[in-house]
């Protein structure tokens, strides 16, 4: 299932008491923590284990943080802070100014013509709009002798920057490099410059390049399609219900204008948290921001996202149609980030699903109906429990549906066993600590717990949650959550092509 573009990873801590079931205050991150006087957030955890750093700046802006008409403009914009500034990427921006200017003014006309094209009572005629395309697409090809491709890339790789890279999910957009631990300034100057003088020149054809990531990631995509039906079904009023690459109308409508003001209102240093971890000094990490970024004029926070969907009075159940193999999600409402059901429900899923003792691997792998994976979701608004179920051979997703249902009606009745709590907590504890040695790992872990609940050890005290909770809780949660009225069902059923060929390509 693809909620989101970005995956965050797995991580953990730095020094363990012990071993058996050690519980997370026994862990020790000296995390150093600062507020600039424009309202960003620096945080620095040192680790001199190897000489290198990674650098990563979080900003709480989303898919979440969009609206129609404009949805995926996180992710559009999160590719379009990689096209340069005023500084970089450019051999002559005061010339680039009037061909963007010139560009723009076409790019209105040409959303002008798509309006009408979109209203079958004004006549359309596509031959303005095409014209008005390629004139954009000439004035484009004119202003490439004055790019320097890849100039921020291309920097950072000559200073010996490694896993160069962006993420943009549901909830926020994140921005790292590692780096070795010399460069911590020009790590400052390079991201400070993306936020005070960022140019978003070759605009119209990295809108292609957006949309045909679309095309590729879902449209092309059963799973793709699947999980944005999903999605859409699901959640009815809140932004989960659009997927983070936005719909492809809305892609073919975003101005450079639009782009400006959602970068002017989300990208505000008190939005932004700067972590840095590895083999650095604190103090010196703290005076580099203050020099860099502590000049960003401070700004009013974002709106935040109030909508919530409501009480679900029903199962809701849909079908995609497509030429590939059946598979399906399930999916019910749960509560946001924080709420201390989370942790029940987190339990509850790995019970269902982690490893091959597992009650899905045991009952319904085993017995080869298929593969069933459970994962509760934490987001900044109500998410979801959710499952995916693919059948195997010639048994049915529907006789797999009822497999996952058997399974979860036991939690529902019968108190989980002692053991299987146990086991819960030691798998848990060693997916935390896979993530002992990766600086990247560590960066993402804490600014990401900052993020969603404005606490870095956020995900420190979910840990101990999970520790716990008790057999009567997931009981009560799975009861409270898990009904039938409360879950949206989503199909993907292969097209009957010999019969019905009309129907090969087609979707939801």
């Amino acid at each position: 299932m693809k909620r989101g573009l970005m995956i965050p990873v797995l991580v953990a801590l730095l020094y363990l008491a012990g071993s058996g079931t050690a519980a997370a205050n026994e862990i020790q991150l000296d995390v150093k923590e600062r507020t600039l006087a424009n309202g960003m957030t620096i945080l620095v955890l040192e680790k001199h284990t190897a000489p290198v750093f990674t650098g990563l700046i979080r900003f709480k802006t989303g898919s979440i943080d969009e609206h129609p008409g404009i949805t995926g403009i996180s992710h559009f914009l999160e590719h379009m802070m990689f096209k340069g500034t005023r500084i970089f990427g450019t051999s002559n921006y005061e010339a680039e100014v009037p061909l963007m200017e010139r560009i723009d003014s076409l790019g209105n006309l040409m959303l002008q013509e798509q309006i009408k094209l979109q209203n079958p009572i004004t006549a359309p005629d596509s031959a303005r709009y095409k014209e008005l395309r390629q004139q954009i697409a000439d004035a484009q090809a004119e202003g490439k002798q004055y790019v320097v491709k890849d100039e921020l890339w291309s920097t950072y790789l000559q200073n010996g920057g490694t896993r160069l890279n962006a993420g943009t999910g549901n909830d926020g957009t994140s921005y790292f490099v590692s780096l070795p631990k010399n460069k911590l300034e020009l790590w400052a100057l390079l991201e400070s410059d993306r936020l005070k003088n960022i140019v978003f020149r070759e605009f119209y054809s990295e809108r292609d390049v957006v949309m045909e990531e679309r095309r590729l990631s879902l449209e092309n995509e059963p799973d793709g399609r699947l999980d944005e039906a999903f999605g859409a079904t699901m959640f009815w009023a809140t932004p989960y219900g659009w997927p983070v690459v936005g719909w492809m109308s809305d892609l073919q409508r975003i101005t450079r204008g639009d782009l400006e003001d959602y970068f002017r209102i989300h990208y505000g240093p008190g939005n932004a948290i700067a972590i840095i971890v590895g083999d650095v000094n604190a103090d010196e990490v703290f005076a580099m921001c203050e020099k860099y970024f502590g000049n960003l004029p401070p700004q009013p926070l974002p709106p935040a996202v109030m909508t919530v969907d409501g009480s679900q009075m029903g199962e809701r159940r849909v079908e995609v149609v497509m030429d590939a193999n059946p598979e399906a999600f399930i999916g019910w409402h749960i509560p946001r980030v924080g709420h201390p059901d989370i942790a029940p429900l987190d339990v509850a899923a790995n019970i269902l699903s982690s490893g091959r003792t597992s009650r899905f691997y045991k009952k319904i792998k085993e017995a080869r109906l298929g593969t069933v994976s459970a994962s509760a979701w934490e987001g900044r608004i109500p998410a979801a429990f959710y499952c995916t179920l693919t059948p195997m051979g010639e048994h049915t997703t529907e006789e797999l549906e009822q497999a996952v249902y058997t399974e979860i009606d036991k939690l529902k009745t019968e108190p989980v066993s002692n053991w299987e709590l146990e086991k819960v907590r030691n798998q848990m504890k060693a997916s935390l600590l896979r993530g002992l040695d990766s600086n990247g790992g560590l960066a993402f872990r804490i600014s990401t717990s900052k993020a969603m609940t404005g606490d870095w050890k956020h995900f420190l005290n979910a840990y101990e949650a999970i520790n716990r909770v008790t057999a009567e809780d997931v009981m009560r949660v799975v009861n409270k959550y898990l009904t039938r009225e409360n879950r949206t069902v989503t199909y993907l059923v292969k097209a009957e092509t010999e019969n019905n060929p009309e129907i090969s390509n087609s979707g939801h």
